[in-house]
């Protein structure tokens, strides 16, 4: 897809690709032939700028046609680069201003416990969006209004657009902060659907207080070449080594895809 564009950010997508697969795999509540129904779960990707990988999961889920990623960020498209809502099926908030999806999952859990209802608002945040003073005072609301359906989950892939968060602006433990800021936390391994499914499962439990699951991550996961590419917020695909890296990662990926095929059939 990022390929066929020409550019677009790749790391940031690639650190919550197996958190996506738990969540459209495993958790959420949703009906792809009704993206609007009433009592779906819904997610807040409020780092709107990792919207590919949203769009692949949605495209695996059959919520529109796969052909619509060839269109990422063309003119007119239903995939731009940011989520918009009233553009693509199965998003439920337009994102992009980072820190602005934090106050919007509060709002939307607010509305399901006004309603009585069991839904889950999936909040995905950014570490270098936490920059953002807005991030804290909805998670300060969240907190004190102990929205636990309002599952928060912070991308800790320690680094932003122009470096390292330690560089630009020390997080100190993210973990401890919202621990302090009243949250039932824990941290997991970003890679481990099962970790990662589990530490859902678990903060489904937790009834009387607000929860945060922190995913230890890797900017650009799972492709050597980005993981270890300095600039890898949003890349140009635009020399030979990147494009190599990229047809050798697809490659790989094409195997494991055959691979795991092989072994349903067996």
């Amino acid at each position: 897809m990022l390929e066929k564009r020409g550019y677009g950010h790749i790391g940031g997508s690639l650190s919550i690709v197996e958190l996506m697969s738990v969540l459209y795999g495993k958790q959420l509540k949703y009906d792809p032939q009704n993206p609007n129904w009433e009592d779906r779960d819904m997610v807040v990707l409020s780092k709107g700028h990792a919207g590919p990988v949203w769009y692949s999961a949605l495209a695996e889920k059959n919520f529109f046609d796969k052909g619509w990623l060839s269109t990422l960020n063309d003119g007119g498209t239903r995939l731009p680069s940011h989520p918009d809502r009233l553009k693509t099926p199965g998003v439920d908030m337009t994102t992009g201003s980072l820190g602005q999806g934090t106050s919007a999952a509060a709002g939307i859990a607010t509305g399901f416990r006004m309603k009585g209802s069991d839904q889950y608002v999936y909040l995905i945040v950014g570490d270098g969006e936490l920059n953002e003073g807005q991030c804290w005072e909805a998670f300060q609301y969240i907190a004190h209004y102990r929205l636990n359906h309002c599952i928060v989950i912070i991308d800790e892939n320690k680094k932003q657009l122009d470096g390292t968060t330690m560089e630009i602006m020390n997080p100190f433990s993210i973990a401890d902060k919202m621990k302090a800021f009243g949250f039932h936390t824990e941290t997991v391994k970003g890679d481990d659907e099962e970790a990662i499914n589990e530490a859902i499962c678990r903060a489904k439990e937790v009834g009387n207080q607000a929860v945060c699951i922190v995913l230890d991550t890797v900017k650009g996961a799972g492709v050597p070449y980005f993981e270890q590419l300095a600039g890898n917020h949003s890349v140009k695909f635009n020399n030979e080594e990147i494009l190599e890296a990229n047809h050798e990662a697809m490659k790989t990926l094409q195997k494991v895809i055959e691979g795991g095929e092989k072994e349903c059939l067996n």
